[in-house]
């Protein structure tokens, strides 16, 4: 009975067995060496070989250039936190500037607290002895450590005015249109740079789909309430349109790229586009919509996917609701969890000494 035990006991591995993993065409990875890398491109493609978090930025440098590098392909950035106000705005503006994104999904408090920056007014970091209270008795708005001006806000909401006044719409516009006559204001107006004076001089839609939760919403509808005041006719801001602008946009295009920055609102109202079209193909037996998913996705944000939230689901999540091409069909993703701040400056220098840009 006990040699028929011991017959039957599972036995260990056998060291001849083992794999070195060269046999799996298994892809090595190699030591990074600061003193060989002497540009940020160089730096990502070490990085794409080691582990991590840094392995994720090289090879989102790699995805990145790839997408923006296809002349067929419209790549559509969608962001949100506070990176106006973190100073990234000029991130942002030389990637239209450089062709690297044909449409803009935005926040509007990031479009918002940008308008504020290009239009000569300065943000301030927070002193720490400072609290809160004392902070809102003295007009300063805490973002993180980061001060904005409740004068710069009433600044804005003055342009704001000024500028509806001025162009005094009588048709119903949306976002991209507003957006874009802010652009027009600002490059005529403010000689620094800046993502609205960029996207009006480049052609670039720039799209606020949570609109009315943002300081620019909240200052349209001060416009209608103090003009109706004075008699005035109320402007008309109509989402619709911004949604039926884009999935035109999309839908001409031959393949689809994403580059975002965070979640939220922006991420999910520019991935949604695939869906929607197949509904309506399917609503409209195949005259209208169809097949539109990202063929490229680039994503930089710092919210795990185990909370659940739109914010941290990966790009294969978004294969399952057809918003994304399966990497079976040619779909190349790249996700980087990470703070922005940090990563965004070295992969758009990493990615424009490719392609020949500095």
């Amino acid at each position: 009975m006990a040699n028929d035990n011991a017959q039957n006991k599972p036995i260990p591995r056998a060291r001849e067995g083992f794999g070195d993993g060269w046999q799996h065409d298994l892809k090595p990875l190699e030591p990074l060496d600061v003193r060989k890398a002497d540009t940020f491109s160089r730096m990502l493609e070490q990085m794409s070989r080691t582990s991590f978090g840094a392995r994720n930025l090289g090879e989102a440098a790699d995805v990145l250039h790839e997408m923006v590098a296809d002349p067929k392909c419209y790549v559509v950035g969608t962001f949100s936190g506070a990176m106006t106000i973190a100073k990234m705005g000029l991130l942002l503006a030389e990637m239209i500037d450089e062709g690297m994104l044909n449409a803009i999904v935005s926040t509007g408090a990031l479009i918002g607290h940008g308008v504020i920056e290009q239009s000569g007014r300065t943000h301030f970091r927070h002193d720490p002895t400072w609290n809160d209270e004392k902070l809102y008795v003295a007009g300063y708005d805490r973002v993180y450590d980061t001060l904005e001006l409740e004068r710069n806000l009433y600044d804005a909401e003055d342009l704001l005015d000024e500028l509806l006044t001025a162009v005094a719409p009588t048709e119903a516009f949306g976002s991209r249109e507003l957006n874009a006559w802010l652009g027009a204001h600002l490059a005529e107006k403010h000689a620094a740079r800046g993502i609205l004076q960029s996207a009006y001089r480049q052609e670039v839609p720039v799209y606020i789909p949570a609109f009315t939760d943002s300081e620019i919403g909240l200052d349209v509808y001060t416009h209608n309430v103090l003009g109706a005041r004075k008699g005035r006719a109320g402007v008309h801001f109509d989402p619709m349109r911004d949604l039926e602008d884009f999935l035109r946009r999309i839908s001409d295009a031959e393949r689809l790229g994403l580059f975002t920055i965070g979640g939220g609102v922006p991420r999910n109202w520019a991935q949604q586009a695939g869906p929607l079209a197949e509904l309506l193909h399917f609503r409209s037996e195949g005259a209208t919509g169809g097949l539109t998913r990202f063929r490229y996705g680039v994503r930089i944000c710092p919210e795990p996917v185990h909370w659940g939230g739109l914010s941290g689901c990966t790009f294969s999540e978004g294969v399952s609701w057809g918003k994304f091409m399966p990497p079976s069909e040619g779909g190349r993703f790249a996700e980087v969890l990470c703070d922005a701040t940090i990563a965004w400056p070295i992969l758009v220098r990493g990615v424009l000494e490719r392609l020949g840009r500095v």
